[in-house]
Formats: structure tokens, C-alpha cells, sequence
């Protein structure tokens, strides 16, 4: 089971509600400040290393200013009042400098950026807004593009200042009721995004030094939905997607049961807008990069999530397919998840799918929808034959394909003449690729061959290695049949096997890959 790139972040969502002023802040300060950057007049014409070092110098006299008011009149805040505002208009024209991101190790020779991270801790939580609102334009991902370089100098201060501490502490001090608080949730969020895309380490580093985990755990936990709660089960998938050590963290968080808890809510509901309906499919997502672990996958089955996922097959609603891909996980190389499917009668719900008896609402009919859901369940029926090897089990999954007449045969048989063909199209179009004399590795042309169907293609031959293996008469000779039929031998299958056999990879450790290996040399020698 792979586990497929289903993020996307070309392109950064933006909060519907800019961080306002408040407290008494004069607004008219920062839209003035933005008209004469866009009209390149007046304040600020060009942003150069002159510009750079008048702002700097500007902001830390506003700052000195504002600390020795504050020391010197702590119980008066009508005496440091006027400090904080003239700390928060420079904080403001800072922000000027994400128009030439070229200064980036320019900003941070002149050491001021651990004045700026350590104002997430300013008293007024105004000021900490404002510098998150800072740091999310000087790292977005609009501003870096083709900065590569002085990105990654920005952001190894940042974090080398402890950013990552200090934005999830002023985190939980924000109060989503207000709104200025409340859409600085939303860009502290943006802004870790930001620092994951620039520096992935920072998505381990993260969880490793903050609370983070736990806070967006809390979050995905309240049954409203918000932008906010979608921006949370976005950034958890994120920080799960490729990071085993976040997995394992999360799991031992009982984050699990909580994420099950999450998806629950839409066991016989459908979300009620698009974006309601991405935070259900990255609630998914984390659930599926959860269940890699093998730990992770029996604290599913113990916290019942094999029969949730049932239910959410037999509503039929949204989660339908969702629900599918995280069975496929949890049952992957995991034989007690396997069991427990069958036995709370999961094979009725998964064959009815695997035949395509099921009914797609107008939200799913989507161009590529009933094609993945195709791939996922096929996945899920190799699943289900790696996992049940023997016993009274093994005989009720293969009773499947001897009833009513062999339909499941003919299916499956369906299922391998389709995407035969759409690989063979495909090989075809790459041969000619390589006569026009345009270089492709054998690594690449495999992939692409990935991409057309050929995984499927090879799990559909791995289903058909098991029944063969069964030797029960009527299976084989319908298979047999059928491949007669669409002028094809078993050689076709035994070809299909081996390139299979010869690609096995040793993601899950050598003895994973062997065992593999030794499988599907069992199917070839018995074909």
C-alpha cells in the first residue's frame, strides 16, 4: 500500500478576514502603508539594504521605547499606550520587506530577528499578532518563489530563535471568539506551513519541541466546523504525511481514536460545503498516514474503527471511498484487522463495491471518482488475501468467487483485460518515445507505467495467483476460460507476476520483501 501525495500546496489558501487592528490602533497607519507600496510612491520607493537598515533601526528604537516604558510604568498603561502603537506601525512597515526577499540574509546579519520572535511573548497580544501576521508574508509561499536560498537562511533563524515554540504558546492563548485573535489562528498556522515548505525538518521539529499535536488534536475534536478546524486537519496531515516519528507521536496520543471520533461525525451525514468536504478528506488523510505504523493499525481495530469504517460503506454517503482507502491501510500486512473484517461481515459491503453495486451521488461523480474507487477496492481484496491465509475465514473469502456462477471471476477478469490494455497503450506510447530518441531510465518508464493502471493490473494478478492457488476446479477452469476467450494464456499472468516480483521494494525492511517475493513465486510456479 502506497501512500499517495493527496496535498496539494501550489497554491496557499488565504484567510477570508485580514488580521485587523485593534485596541485602539490607528488602521488608516497600515493602509496607507500598503497604498504607497502598491503605487511605488511617496514612503518608499525601492526596497534596498538603505531601506532595510532605516527600518531596522526604526523598529528597535520603537521597541526600546516600549520596553523601558513598560518597566518604568508597569500598573499605567495609559503611560506605554502610545509606545505600543508606534512599536505596532513599525511592525507594520516591516512588513514591506516581502517584496524583496533577495535581503532575507541582509535582515538577518543585522540580528534583529530575535527581537521580532521574541515579541510572540509581548504582553499585549496585539503586538503578537502583528508579528505573526510578519512572519506569515515575509515566508509565504508567493514571496519565496525563486528565493530558494534566502528562504532558508529566514527560516533557519527563525527556528534557530525558537519560531516554532513561541508561535504554538501564543497559539493557546488566542481566543477564537474574537475575530482579529481568531484569524490569528488561522495565520500562525500558515505561517508553520510556510516553514515546513521551506524546511520539511521543521514538520518532525515541530512536534518534537511544541504542543502542537495536541492542540490540533483538541481542534479537529470540536464538533463545529470552521475554517480554522479545516486549516487544523490540513496542517495535521501534513505534519503526518511523511514522518513515521509524528505517526507513532500521534498514536500515542490516542490521536487514533480521536481522529476516528472526527470522521464519525460523518458516518451518516455529507459535509455541507466544499470546504467542510476537504476537511473530511484530510481527516481520511491523517487516518490513513496513522495506520502505517503496525502499532497504529491495533489501536484501530481495538478503538473498533474496522466496523466504522463498515458503517461509513453501508450509509453510502460522501466517506464512502474514504473508507475504503483506510480499511485497504489498516489491513495491509496486518492480518488481525483482516480478521475482524470478516468477521463482523465486512465481505458483503466490500464485494458489493468490488462489483460496482453501489450508488454514486451526484457530489462523487467526479471524472476520476469511480476509476480510484476501483483501484481501492481491488487494493483491498489483495489486502484481504495477504492478511487471511488459512482456516474458515480463508474458505468464506474464497466462497466469494464461486457464487453466483463465478461473477466475481468474471469481474476480476473484467478488471485485468481493462487495465492490460491501458498498460500495453501505454508501453506502446513509451517505445516510441525511446525510437524518437528522447532518454527515459528504466526507473521512469516503470513509473509511468504505475501511473496507467499497472498497479492495479499487478494486484488484480495477485488476486488471481491466490484463487489459482486454492486449486478449486470450477475458479480455475472460469479463469482459464476467460483468458481463452480475450486471446490471452496464463502466461500473460505469470509476465505481469514477475515484473511484480522483480519491482518489490524494501520500504517494509528485507525479510517484508523476501516473504513477498517467495509469495508470488508460489503463484508463478503453480500457474
Amino acid at each position: 500500500m502506497e501512500v499517495s501525495n493527496t496535498r496539494n500546496h501550489s497554491s496557499k489558501r488565504k484567510h477570508d478576514d485580514t488580521v485587523s487592528s485593534s485596541n485602539g490602533f490607528n488602521n488608516n497607519v497600515d493602509l496607507s502603508l500598503l497604498e504607497a507600496i502598491e503605487k511605488s510612491q511617496n514612503t518608499i520607493e525601492v526596497v534596498d539594504n538603505r531601506t532595510l537598515k532605516k527600518l531596522v533601526l526604526s523598529f528597535e528604537r520603537r521597541l526600546k521605547e516600549n520596553i523601558e516604558a513598560r518597566l518604568k510604568y508597569p500598573n499605567q498603561p495609559d503611560r506605554f499606550a502610545d509606545s505600543e502603537l508606534e512599536l505596532h506601525e513599525e511592525l507594520q512597515k516591516l512588513k514591506v520587506l516581502a517584496g524583496a526577499p533577495e535581503l532575507y540574509p541582509d535582515l538577518v546579519n543585522l540580528n534583529v530577528v530575535p527581537s521580532i520572535v521574541d515579541l510572540l511573548n509581548h504582553d499585549n497580544t496585539d503586538i503578537a499578532i502583528d508579528v505573526v501576521q510578519l512572519i506569515q508574508d515575509l515566508t509565504d509561499e508567493d514571496v519565496l518563489d525563486e528565493n530558494d536560498e534566502p528562504a532558508r537562511v529566514l527560516v533557519d533563524a527563525l527556528v534557530d530563535n525558537s519560531v516554532l515554540e513561541l508561535l504554538v504558546q501564543n497559539l493557546h492563548r488566542l481566543s477564537e471568539s474574537d475575530p482579529d485573535e481568531n484569524a490569528a489562528v488561522y495565520n500562525t498556522l500558515a505561517s508553520i506551513e510556510n516553514l515546513i515548505e521551506v524546511k520539511p525538518g521543521v514538520a518532525e521539529l515541530v512536534c518534537e519541541k511544541t504542543k502542537l499535536l495536541k492542540w490540533l488534536l483538541g481542534k479537529i475534536k470540536v464538533r463545529e466546523f470552521d475554517g480554522n478546524k479545516q486549516y487544523a486537519s490540513e496542517i495535521l496531515a501534513i505534519l503526518l504525511q511523511n514522518s513515521t516519528a509524528n505517526q507513532k507521536k500521534l498514536g500515542q496520543m490516542n490521536g487514533v481514536d480521536i481522529v476516528l471520533q472526527a470522521v464519525a461525525m460523518y458516518k451518516s451525514k455529507d459535509p455541507k460545503s466544499s470546504d467542510e468536504e476537504e476537511m473530511v478528506e484530510n481527516l481520511f488523510d491523517c487516518l490513513c498516514c496513522l495506520l502505517m505504523p503496525l502499532e497504529n493499525k491495533e489501536r484501530f481495530v481495538k478503538a473498533e474503527g474496522v466496523e466504522l469504517m463498515i458503517i461509513i460503506m453501508k450509509q453510502k454517503k460522501l466517506a464512502y471511498a474514504s473508507a475504503i482507502r483506510a480499511l485497504d491501510f489498516a489491513m495491509t500486512n496486518y492480518p488481525p484487522a483482516c480478521e475482524r473484517f470478516v468477521d463482523v461481515l465486512g465481505l458483503k459491503t466490500a464485494f458489493a463495491a468490488f462489483m460496482g453495486k453501489i450508488h454514486i451521488s451526484k457530489k462523487n461523480k467526479k471524472e476520476r471518482y469511480q476509476e480510484d474507487l476501483e483501484e481501492r477496492i481491488v487494493s483491498l481484496v489483495a489486502s484481504l488475501f495477504g492478511g487471511i491465509l488459512r482456516g474458515s475465514r480463508r474458505e468464506r473469502l474464497l466462497s466469494k468467487f464461486v457464487e453466483n456462477e463465478c461473477e466475481k471471476i468474471d469481474r476480476l477478469m473484467e478488471l485485468y483485460i481493462r487495465y492490460s490494455d491501458r498498460v500495453k497503450a501505454e508501453t506502446e506510447r513509451l517505445d516510441q518515445i525511446k525510437l524518437d530518441d528522447l532518454e527515459m531510465d528504466e526507473d521512469e518508464k516503470y513509473n509511468r507505467k504505475l501511473e496507467s493502471g499497472l498497479y492495479t493490473l499487478q494486484l488484480v494478478a495477485v488476486i488471481l495467483g491466490h484463487i489459482w492457488c486454492s486449486e478449486h476446479p470450477q475458479m480455475r477452469g472460469r479463469i482459464e476460460l476467460l483468458l481463452k476467450q480475450n486471446k490471452l494464456s496464463k502466461n500473460h499472468v505469470k509476465d505481469i507476476l514477475q515484473e511484480y516480483h522483480d519491482n518489490i521494494g524494501d520500504l517494509d525492511g528485507p525479510e517484508e520483501k523476501e516473504r513477498a517475493q517467495t509469495k508470488i513465486q508460489k503463484f508463478l510456479m503453480a500457474l
